[in-house]
């Protein structure tokens, strides 16, 4: 899982600009990415409030939480403002990570055309205890309401510990 400990996105959110994989691999026990849809999507924005509110059960579980939006962090920086995250909020504007993690995309080439069509939520909680962290929790959403709930998470984290 080599292609995941070098990334580098801009950060709007808290946390150093730019977020490398590798300095979250090394102060947290676990990393949750939340790949969003894009900008406009509603259901991303109540998402990453949902986790602003629990971030304190996160971290008391050593788990970094880390939303990426394929958008410019000029545009992030407005749900920032909007929102305070108390957690790291990326850009990924060439979806390089995104792709990286096998977000998923719909309906073919349109949906490669635009994120709000085809671009799916997902989240990836990785175990970065060992050197080489691994996956231990996927969910790939079929629907832009398609997200895993709060017990579901804990209980992911939960169960490697």
């Amino acid at each position: 899982m080599t292609q995941t400990t070098t990334f580098e996105l801009p950060n709007v959110g808290a946390g150093p600009d730019p977020l490398s994989f590798g300095m979250l691999a090394e102060e947290n026990d676990f990393v949750l990415l939340l790949f969003q849809r894009d900008y406009h999507c509603t259901n991303c924005r109540s998402q990453v409030q949902a986790m602003a509110a629990h971030y304190e059960e996160f971290a008391d579980r050593n788990t970094e939480v880390v939303s990426i939006v394929p958008e410019p962090a000029e545009r992030l920086a407005d749900w920032q403002a909007e929102y305070d995250l108390p957690y790291p909020l990326c850009a990924d504007p060439d979806k390089r990570v995104s792709e990286n993690y096998d977000q998923p995309v719909r309906f073919g080439v349109l949906g490669a055309l635009s994120d709000f069509l085809g671009r799916m939520p997902k989240a990836v909680i990785l175990d970065c205890r060992d050197a080489d962290p691994s996956v231990v929790y996927t969910h790939e959403g079929s629907s832009t309401w398609d997200r895993p709930e709060m017990p579901e998470l804990f209980g992911a984290v939960d169960e490697q510990r």
